[in-house]
């Protein structure tokens, strides 16, 4: 093998070897278009993620990095999906994405696009700038650290995900919760730091009279109720929102909101898109939400325990509610530990 040849399948599988390390989909996408700068030297390599729903998707910049870039930098993590760029703004993106091929635009600097595949769709580009065109071996290279890349992301999605609906599971809730609210201090660029004046809320979400389900309708068709009821979560709250299926049919909600207004009005949001969804063989179901503000310092169980009392207040005050624990403490109500049994209310 030729010498220059040899050193760089050694940096190939060094940085390969660094990707895989992480747990941290952030991280991992850091390694990626930083490993991919030492390996080819581009004037700028940057992944963008397709987001939102047909009809009015965005590009999200889930890692960027110029030649002369310290760090990766990417959209922030409180980002306003208005504020995103549309998909149709870069059709040479789409046209990647569309065609399921390398594409390269001729110029200066020449962009060569590489599309991002997931399982079941194609999610994205990685898109890089250079001097000059890149030759088949490097291109080749990097198709094949993309493969690896988005394997290595689907056995993160196996262990962090809830095999049902898809959402995020429980055990994961600890780790994210710290990552999430946890402030940083600011920085000039406006990305991957929340503002001074961030708020964050925690919801509970419990599906009314589930046990009941089960019962008359059998566990599968308790599974769909499950399944549907995480697509109406996915269509109430914004790509940020972080969505958990604790178990049986509680959920949570982590989310950045201006105030216990706006935090309000989401859960109510999902409330109503609940109660008027036909479920079918089922009808018409609905879910009790009680949600809290996240505290300075809240450790996840905490900030979890306050919520889960407002909705055992809810729960126990009629259902199909949304109720505030703070709202809750204001007009003097004695809150108690919900009773259970596992995963099971006792009423």
């Amino acid at each position: 093998m030729h010498p220059h040849a040899s050193e760089r399948m050694s940096k190939v599988v060094e940085h390969l070897a660094e990707l895989t390390a992480y747990r941290d989909r952030d991280l991992m996408d850091t390694a990626l278009v930083e490993g991919l700068r030492e390996l080819i030297n581009p004037l700028s390599v940057a992944m963008y993620r397709r987001i939102g729903e047909s009809g009015d998707e965005r590009w999200l910049t889930r890692a960027h990095l110029d030649a002369a870039d310290k760090a990766a930098t990417a959209d922030a993590l409180a980002a306003e999906f208005e504020d995103l760029p549309r998909l149709e703004k870069f059709p040479a993106r789409v046209a990647c994405m569309n065609t399921r091929s390398v594409t390269e635009l001729a110029g200066s600097p020449c962009i060569t696009l590489f599309p991002i595949a997931s399982d079941c769709d194609m999610v994205g580009v990685l898109e890089i700038h250079s001097d000059q065109a890149l030759d088949k071996t490097l291109r080749r290279m990097v198709s094949g650290v993309l493969r690896i890349y988005f394997n290595f992301q689907g056995l993160l999605d196996y262990s962090e995900r809830d095999t049902l609906t898809g959402l995020l599971n429980r055990k994961t809730f600890d780790e994210n919760f710290l990552k999430v609210t946890l402030p940083t201090s600011g920085g000039t660029d406006g990305r991957r730091h929340w503002r001074g004046d961030a708020s964050f809320w925690i919801g509970v979400i419990d599906v009314d009279h589930f046990k009941s389900v089960n019962d008359r309708f059998g566990h599968l068709i308790g599974d769909e109720v499950l399944l549907l009821l995480a697509r109406l979560m996915r269509a109430s709250f914004r790509m940020q929102d972080h969505l958990y299926r604790f178990g049986g049919e509680e959920f949570v909600v982590l989310m950045h909101c201006d105030g216990a207004d706006d935090a309000a009005t989401a859960f109510e949001r999902l409330r109503a898109n609940t109660e008027h969804y036909l479920f079918p063989q089922v009808g018409h179901i609905s879910v009790s939400v009680g949600f809290s503000e996240v505290k300075p310092g809240d450790a996840p169980a905490g900030a979890f325990a306050r919520a889960d009392r407002a909705v055992y207040h809810a729960k126990a005050h009629g259902r199909n509610r949304v109720v505030s624990y703070a709202d809750l403490l204001a007009q003097g109500h004695a809150l108690h530990a919900p009773e259970k049994v596992g995963a099971m209310e006792l009423f």
